[in-house]
């Protein structure tokens, strides 16, 4: 059968990979519970019948704030296939957030994980009149939980009701409303239909290798980058295991031996700079390979016919003598590793290329489902500094004013919910969705993607400053972390720098400078001068007008708990700028 519905994903798994044993796992204490396709399908239904029960009709709202687990599937596919409507939210946002999506959406019923967000939810409940129902996922004492859904679903099991429900959804209807992290302002509703998400899957479903039959997801379902993703691992019948949290990344991929996952830039820095650092105590003779192996992939290059003999026979050398073993101290065994929500270094890129973990880079927004362009395995489909050829089915046009992307096709949204005028400004008369970024093509085809329109600013000189290009340059440096550029409307950029304290760390002992607290470290002239020379190296690669003049380092971590970065890692500069306003009118005095 083909799929129009995306809990149709269910029916087709039994029917098209009988041979799958495990479609969901997730890890509880030391072991992995994991869930078949027939037992995932079960336990949907039964969730279904328990909404059925509750008196969740067609369009209603629920919400599910948790972190990734296997029954999180089950639940997004059990609120789709009655036609209620999925609304995921972050578990790491604050009160003020949860109070406004939830009214914003209305959400009818709630399921929640973890004490912290059940705190949150239980303060604000008086204040969001349409939430009468809340269940957590384990006992809690305070609402009713899982376990008790399931039983009532098990007791009031409606076949009849349930597949009256499913011919009643149609390909067209809004599935599901995500609510952006955002950058900027109050979150926006983005409403995506059965058919927006499907179209990516199909669109999408020659991207993997055949062989590859084992995801790895760690990158929260509430984006939706990774929620594609995970429809995508189902649809071709791939086993999906979840990690146990951020901080067992590592050791969950030694234990799964995944072919696929999605990752972020900022993760696979931290992965590169652990492997670099890993040869710090190695013999000179095996530190000096390590090292040359590390850099020659660094050089690598993504076009078979572009990498020659002479390199392809180091490589050969390299990889029996290097790469292999990274391989397997990492333990992958990967066909592909996507990244995606920010521009991956072109030095990462081909380093992790070139010892056998691939990278694919997609481009896109959740306003259109969300990939817009994707690295594929066609000639040029994949190449350093590019996100590949555009999707299938996909139209894209540069702005020839502004440089901005335009896009039209089946992935763009139906809009934001209950915000049509808003809608309007960025889907124009012609169905073109203006993401905001600025880009262009290269002579074969491919999309770069530049900057941000929104975030470049002109000095008072009239010149024009584009900050992502800087930044991203700037965070090859191991010391930097984060950094944020700035300077509209003043004579030179200037940035504030929230370093690498671990790398800092070590940088201090082999140094001898006492290692102390963040707020005597940023002010230690040792380190400051250290950071200038930082400033100065990368400074070349810039034209006069483009270069940082002036820095200040920040003795702040920036995190998702203190709503700096999104949960994709990416820095929210207004609030930045914001918080450091002092800061910045100190430097421009």
């Amino acid at each position: 059968m083909e799929i129009t519905r995306l809990f149709d994903i269910l029916t087709q798994y039994e029917e098209r990979h009988p041979e799958q044993k495990i479609a969901l796992a997730g890890k509880i204490d030391t072991h992995w519970v994991t869930y078949s396709p027939q037992e995932y399908k079960e336990i949907t239904n039964y969730l279904s019948y328990a909404f059925i029960k509750l008196g969740i009709g067609v369009g209603d709202k629920i919400a599910i704030i948790s972190t990734n687990r296997p029954e999180w599937n089950m639940i997004d596919m059990a609120i789709m296939q009655i036609g209620a409507v999925s609304v995921p939210v972050y578990p790491t946002i604050s009160e003020n957030d949860y109070r406004y999506i939830l009214n914003h959406c209305e959400a009818k019923l709630a399921i929640i994980e973890g004490s912290e967000v059940m705190h949150k939810i239980d303060a604000i409940l008086s204040e969001t009149p349409s939430l009468t129902m809340v269940y957590t996922f384990v006992n809690r004492e305070r609402f009713p939980y899982l376990e008790q859904l399931l039983a009532l679903g098990m007791q009031n099991q409606n076949p009849e009701e349930l597949q009256r429900r499913r011919d009643l959804v149609k390909p067209t209807d809004c599935s599901t409303i995500m609510y952006t992290s955002g950058t900027t302002g109050f979150p926006k509703g983005v409403m995506l239909s059965h058919y927006n998400i499907i179209s990516q899957l199909v669109n999408l479903q020659n991207t993997p290798a055949k062989w590859s039959k084992k995801a790895f997801s760690f990158l929260p379902l509430c984006h939706a980058y990774e929620r594609m993703l995970v429809f995508l691992y189902q649809y071709l019948g791939m086993s999906v295991y979840y990690a146990q949290n951020l901080g067992t990344i590592g050791e969950n991929i030694k234990e799964v031996h995944p072919t696929m996952m999605s990752t972020v830039p900022r993760m696979l820095e931290k992965i590169f700079d652990k492997i670099w650092n890993s040869s710090k105590n190695m013999k000179p003779a095996k530190k000096k390979i390590f090292r040359w192996a590390v850099k020659l992939a660094q050089q690598y290059k993504i076009q078979d016919c572009e990498r020659s003999a002479w390199y392809n026979f180091k490589h050969k050398i390299a990889d029996k003598l290097v790469y292999s073993k990274i391989r397997k101290s990492i333990g992958g065994n990967f066909d592909i590793v996507v990244s995606g929500a920010a521009s991956i270094q072109p030095r990462l890129a081909s380093f992790f290329s070139a010892i056998g973990m691939p990278v694919f880079e997609g481009y896109g927004a959740t306003e259109t489902s969300p990939v817009i362009a994707v690295s594929c395995r066609a000639k040029y489909g994949r190449e350093v500094g590019t996100v590949g050829f555009p999707l299938p089915g996909v139209e894209i046009k540069i702005d020839e004013g502004s440089g901005e992307i335009l896009c039209r096709g089946h992935n763009v949204m139906m809009g934001y919910y209950k915000e049509e005028e808003l809608t309007k400004t960025v889907i124009d008369a012609d169905g073109w969705f203006h993401t905001g970024d600025i880009g262009s093509f290269t002579d074969k085809g491919q999309l770069k993607i530049t900057g941000r329109l929104k975030n470049i600013f002109k000095t008072s000189f009239g010149k024009y400053v584009n900050p992502q290009l800087i930044e991203e340059k700037f965070c090859e440096s191991p010391f930097i972390e984060n950094i944020v550029v700035v300077g509209e409307n003043e004579k030179f950029a200037a940035a504030l720098i929230s370093p690498d304290f671990n790398f800092l760390k070590s940088w201090c002992l082999r140094h001898n400078i006492e290692y102390s607290n963040p707020m005597k470290l940023v002010k230690d002239s040792a380190i400051v001068k250290r950071f200038a020379r930082e400033i100065s190296k990368y400074n070349s690669f810039f034209g006069d007008t483009e270069q940082v003049k002036k820095f200040e380092l920040i003795p702040d971590e920036w995190s998702q708990k203190n709503e700096i970065l999104t949960p994709t890692l990416k820095v929210k500069r207004h609030l930045v700028q914001k918080k450091y306003h002092n800061i910045i009118e100190q430097i421009y005095k």
